[in-house]
């Protein structure tokens, strides 16, 4: 198996929206943005399947080690085999990743975030950062497109964060903030009992709009002469949008369910945003 088929494998295997996002892009760019999900896949397994703490800390440390030998010398995982080549195509840098693995090492640090400050630099690490990344490997001619990609990066995350309310605490995370769930008199032991209440309702809904103003704002930021290079984060934005449309349908009710859409939605919400942005 080649670097870029074990890349493929591990994005397809893992039935994330982001597979979708990329499906029609030209091989080299989805060669690369497939590396890239596939990378950020392995270090976000690390924290979420890996029980001892210290074990995962000195897996975040390999990988850091991996990507020095990626810009450095000879990496020898192939998912940064496959990375490697596109790293100074499209602007990547070491310090970017090392972002992400920041991100990594803040769900070990910490389970409770105090207020939306310390949320948004949580979110930053773990998806403004690949959003910039991302939108460096489909193409930019104005830097306004990276400000967009940080904050569809942020918008997706948010959403994320509302589907998983539920599995996240059954983890020992909860990423509403403390201040948000005081000021919506949510305790955490009714979120860890799953009791979905009234409040519990108005605390997600305002979250929920939170993530739709950073939508609008990003689709505002990215300019026209760069929508069609950009149009798979569209498609990622288009998705997410939609599953948060569920989310609210369903009155949130996610702390004992995931709420997900199809394979075929997912698919037809991606080839429709494609094909409206050409």
């Amino acid at each position: 198996m080649t670097p870029d088929q074990y890349c493929q494998e591990k994005a397809a295997q893992s039935g994330s929206s982001f597979y979708y996002s990329f499906l029609f892009l030209a091989p080299e760019r989805r060669q690369a943005i497939t590396a890239l999900y596939a990378w950020c896949r392995e270090v976000d397994d690390v924290v979420d399947d890996t029980q001892d703490a210290s074990v995962a800390y000195q897996k975040l440390a390999w990988w850091r080690n991996e990507l020095a030998q990626m810009f450095n010398g000879a990496p020898t995982h192939p998912v940064i085999k496959a990375l490697q080549p596109h790293a100074q195509a499209y602007g990547l840098t070491q310090s970017m990743f090392n972002e992400v693995l920041d991100g990594m090492e803040m769900d070990l640090n910490q389970s409770r975030y105090l207020d939306e400050i310390a949320l948004t630099r949580y979110c930053h690490c773990v998806a403004g950062v690949v959003g910039t990344m991302s939108a460096r490997i489909l193409g930019h001619t104005d830097p306004r497109t990276l400000e967009y990609a940080e904050k569809m990066g942020l918008s997706l995350q948010m959403i994320n964060i509302l589907r998983d309310v539920g599995e996240d605490a059954r983890r020992g995370r909860i990423y509403l903030p403390v201040n948000t769930l005081q000021r919506f008199q949510v305790p955490v032991s009714e979120i860890n009992q799953a009791t979905h209440s009234d409040r519990f309702v108005a605390l997600m809904r305002f979250q929920a709009e939170q993530a739709r103003t950073l939508y609008r704002e990003a689709l505002a930021l990215l300019p026209v002469a760069d929508r069609r290079a950009q149009r798979a984060g569209l498609v990622m934005g288009a998705i997410y949008q939609t599953l948060l449309d569920e989310l609210e349908a369903s009155e949130f009710q996610v702390l004992n369910q995931r709420i997900s859409l199809t394979p075929m939605r997912k698919l037809w919400i991606a080839w429709k945003t494609w094909m409206r942005n050409r």
